[in-house]
């Protein structure tokens, strides 16, 4: 009799244990018994379907969610029919008929044959945007018959940058605000850091939403043609010239983003300065003052402060476009956004190599957190396209294995007593190999900035990145 009455005390004491650690979680839970009945709904689901707990348990769910279909319910589907749902996006409405939506998780509680339960886990979002749109997401083409087919490109907006991060939301925060003018402004970010998506949310956010939005990567371009690319050429400007409206023209009304911008030669820096001062462009080999109203949106990966010191950006062009000046944080200063990241990633890229990776391991996040992202948000969504790209169809847990990340490599002993059959040709000819491999890494394949930190050329880089392809 005893031990039966000390088998009671632990499975009491087991229950309230279990009820404790489900108010401890971020997650919202709400299970229900085969009756339909609610019986646990902890804190965050209540928060997040901004319920009160007590007008929940012990009811019956239809009773409570009556606006919502049995058929849409993942949780009766569980219940019902045994059916299981990963990740599925519900939007309903409550007992106050106000609008719910959640990313869920459901799964029956089987005894035998016997559904005696059924458990949903439901990620706490705010937006519905934001965990449908992401960053890595295709951009859609604007389909633009005026546009030339090279100059079409993919709407991003506000709803598509994710993240919590203190810093991070501080810089949606500004850049919100710049959408609200027209007045210029310059962005600096690393590498991958998504300086064109924010650049592509303050116009789509903005008044001038309805116009043209042209992207120019200034490095992209040899000097010779940046020239007629931004301003347009005129019949006989020079040989096999003709007429052609520039990017300026092509934008008039909207926005245009010039992206690297101090990669832009110090003179045609100076033709940009009149532009922006005179509101007019004329175009190359031409005669004929054009007016243009266009905002300019420049973009810099490399700290202001060196640029201008270095002459590479000059001061009173920084200072004219510079009227709003926007920071993006590195991702390694937001590593609370590093595993919310990841997860949308798999959630995409799930969709995209159709497997079924419904979570991240412990080891996986733990691994993903302890690594700086040279390349950035870029960076992080290429390791889980790669990681998810290669596991089976059946595998449901992304696992620190599966995660591929190419740390910088140390160089080798520079010991010239271990050339090895090659002779010395072969042995630098390794080093250079590495060392170009560790300033891509570095730059997080910026060919521009690893050029910089190798002190050669970004033609030589290119033609060393094919000789060793």
């Amino acid at each position: 009799m005893f031990a039966e009455k000390e088998g009671k005390m632990k499975s009491r004491d087991y229950q309230a244990t279990m009820q404790i650690i489900l108010q401890l979680l971020d997650e919202g839970v709400h299970v229900v018994d085969p009756e339909g009945n609610s019986v646990i709904y902890n804190k965050a689901m209540a928060q997040l379907e901004k319920m009160d707990r007590q007008d929940v348990l012990r009811k019956p769910f239809a009773e409570v969610f009556k606006n919502l279909k049995a058929s849409d319910s993942t949780l009766l589907q569980a219940l019902e029919y045994g059916k299981s749902t990963w990740r599925r996006e519900q939007t309903y409405l409550n007992k106050d008929g106000r609008e719910i939506t959640t990313v869920n998780t459901t799964v029956p509680v089987m005894d035998g044959e016997r559904t005696v339960a059924a458990i949903e886990i439901a990620k706490n979002i705010t937006d519905i945007q934001r965990m449908t749109d992401t960053i890595l997401e295709l951009r859609k083409e604007i389909d633009d018959p005026k546009r030339s087919k090279e100059k079409r490109i993919r709407k991003y907006n506000f709803s598509n940058l994710l993240g919590e991060n203190r810093a991070f939301l501080d810089t949606l925060a500004l850049a919100k605000k710049a959408s609200q003018n027209t007045a210029s402004c310059i962005i600096y970010g690393e590498t991958g850091t998504g300086k064109e998506l924010i650049a592509q949310s303050i116009h789509f956010d903005s008044s001038r939403r309805d116009k043209p939005f042209l992207a120019q990567n200034c490095a992209a371009v040899p000097e010779s043609l940046l020239e007629g690319m931004l301003f347009g050429t005129a019949k006989g400007g020079f040989t096999d010239a003709v007429d052609r409206a520039g990017l300026f023209e092509q934008a008039d009304g909207g926005t245009l983003l010039l992206d690297e911008i101090n990669s832009m030669p110090p003179e045609l820096q100076g033709k940009l300065l009149r532009v922006l001062q005179e509101n007019y462009i004329r175009r190359v080999g031409g005669t004929r003052d054009i007016p243009i109203d266009v905002r300019i949106i420049a973009t810099v990966n490399e700290p202001i402060e060196e640029l201008l010191e270095s002459g590479r950006l000059r001061k009173d062009l920084f200072y004219r476009i510079a009227v709003i000046q926007i920071h993006i944080p590195p991702l390694r200063n937001r590593r609370d956004d590093i595993v919310l990241l990841a997860e949308k990633f798999a959630e995409k890229y799930n969709k995209k190599y159709d497997k079924q990776v419904w979570m991240l391991s412990p080891e996986a996040k733990d691994k993903l957190l302890s690594y700086d992202y040279p390349g950035n948000v870029r960076e992080l969504e290429n390791i889980i396209s790669s990681a998810l790209s290669m596991m089976d169809a059946d595998e449901h847990v992304l696992q620190d294995d599966d995660l591929i990340i190419n740390r910088r490599k140390a160089l080798p002993a520079q010991d010239v007593f271990t050339l090895g059959d090659g002779g010395l040709d072969e042995y630098l000819a390794r080093i250079e190999r590495e060392m170009i491999e560790n300033a891509l890494v570095t730059s997080g394949g910026n060919i521009t900035r690893a050029a910089d930190s190798l002190k050669i050329k970004r033609q030589t880089l290119q033609h060393k990145i094919k000789k060793y392809r």
